[in-house]
C-alpha cells in the first residue's frame, strides 16, 4: 500500500494520531528538519486555485488530515485516512517534547493570545522549554523570522492560519538553523488561551467536529461553502482515475 493517499493533488500521509507523532519524533531523534501540514478541505480547494500553496503542500514532510471532510474524500476514493487534528497532535507532542528537553516557540494569533497559550502549555508539562511567545505579522520576515531565530528553539508552532502560516514556514524554515521541528497549527493558540471552546471528546469521535465549530463561530460557514465542490471533484476523481 502507498504511503501517501492524493486527494485532488494533494498527498496525505497514511498516518493516525500515534503514528504521526512516532514518525515526527522518530526524525526529531535523528536530527532531521521535519515541516508539518494539518490540511483540511478548505486547503486542499485553495491549493488548487493557488500553485504556490500546492508546491508547499508538496515539500512538506508530512501533510496530515485535520478534519472530517478530508477523511470522507478518502473513502470516495475506496481509500482510508485518519484525522489528526492539529489540536490533538499539539496536544500529543508536547510532554514527549518536555521528556526531550525542546525549546519550543509559539508564533502567531492575536497579541498576547502566544503568551497565554504559552503559559498554559507549562502548567500541563513544568519541564517544557518555552523559550518564545509572539503574535508577529504573517507578511513581515525580517520581524518575525529574527524573533525566531534569537531565541533558537528546537520546534516552531506557527497560528497565522491556513494558508498564511504554511507560507511563512516554506519560506523561513531555511533560514532557522535550530528549529527541527515546524507546523502550521491554526485555531490552537485560541483553544489553549480559552478564546475558543474545546469540542467535547464523543463529537471528535464521531467526527462532528465541524459542526461544533460552525455553531460556536456562525460566520465560518462562508468558509465551509467550498465543502459540498470539494465532495464532488473528489468524486470526479474516483470516477475518471486516480
Amino acid at each position: 500500500m502507498a504511503a501517501r493517499v492524493a486527494i485532488l493533488g494533494i498527498p496525505f500521509d497514511r498516518l493516525d494520531l500515534r503514528a504521526a507523532v512516532r514518525r515526527i519524533l522518530e526524525r526529531y531523534d535523528g536530527g532531521a528538519r521535519t515541516f508539518v501540514i494539518t490540511a483540511n478541505p478548505e486547503f486542499v480547494m485553495l491549493a488548487r486555485r493557488d500553485a504556490e500553496v500546492a508546491r508547499v503542500a508538496q515539500s512538506a514532510d508530512f501533510v496530515v488530515a485535520d478534519g472530517t471532510g478530508v477523511t470522507v474524500g478518502a473513502r470516495i476514493l475506496g481509500d482510508v485516512l485518519a484525522r489528526v487534528p492539529g489540536r490533538l497532535l499539539v496536544d500529543a507532542l508536547v510532554p514527549e517534547l518536555a521528556r526531550r528537553d525542546a525549546s519550543v516557540f509559539l508564533l502567531g494569533a492575536a497579541p498576547g493570545v502566544a503568551e497565554r497559550a504559552a503559559a498554559v502549555l507549562r502548567g500541563r508539562e513544568p519541564r517544557l522549554r518555552v523559550v518564545g511567545a509572539y503574535a508577529g505579522d504573517a507578511g513581515d520576515d525580517a520581524d518575525t523570522a529574527a524573533r525566531v531565530r534569537a531565541a533558537s528553539p528546537d520546534v516552531l508552532f506557527v497560528a497565522f492560519g491556513m494558508p498564511k502560516q504554511e507560507r511563512w514556514i516554506a519560506r523561513n524554515l531555511a533560514s532557522l538553523p535550530s528549529v527541527r521541528l515546524a507546523i502550521g497549527v491554526g485555531g490552537v493558540f485560541d483553544q489553549l488561551a480559552g478564546l475558543r471552546r474545546v469540542p467535547p471528546a464523543v463529537l471528535h469521535q464521531v467526527g462532528l467536529e465541524w459542526l461544533w465549530r460552525l455553531g460556536m463561530e456562525p460566520r465560518r460557514w462562508r468558509r465551509q461553502r467550498v465543502l459540498p465542490i470539494f465532495a464532488l471533484l473528489v468524486l470526479r476523481q474516483r470516477l475518471v482515475g486516480r
